[in-house]
């Protein structure tokens, strides 16, 4: 039986230019917002806290707050 990575969330490695997907799924979680934010639609992150951002604006204020 084949599974699928519906409604799974991935674990990722963020790094500068991109992230390396450690555990298949098909989101990541806002680190700010709890948000879920498909993989496809992923832009924003923080390397240094290894955490996604749902938005330019919640990344900004993540950023801001460190």
């Amino acid at each position: 039986m084949m599974s699928s990575n519906t409604a799974r969330p991935a674990r990722l490695h963020f790094m500068a230019n991109g992230f390396r997907v450690l555990t298949p799924g098909d989101h990541v979680v806002c680190g700010v917002s709890g948000a879920q934010i498909p993989l496809d639609a992923l832009r924003y992150w923080s390397v240094a806290k290894q955490e996604a951002y749902a938005s330019a604006e919640i990344a900004t204020q993540a950023m801001a707050t460190t």
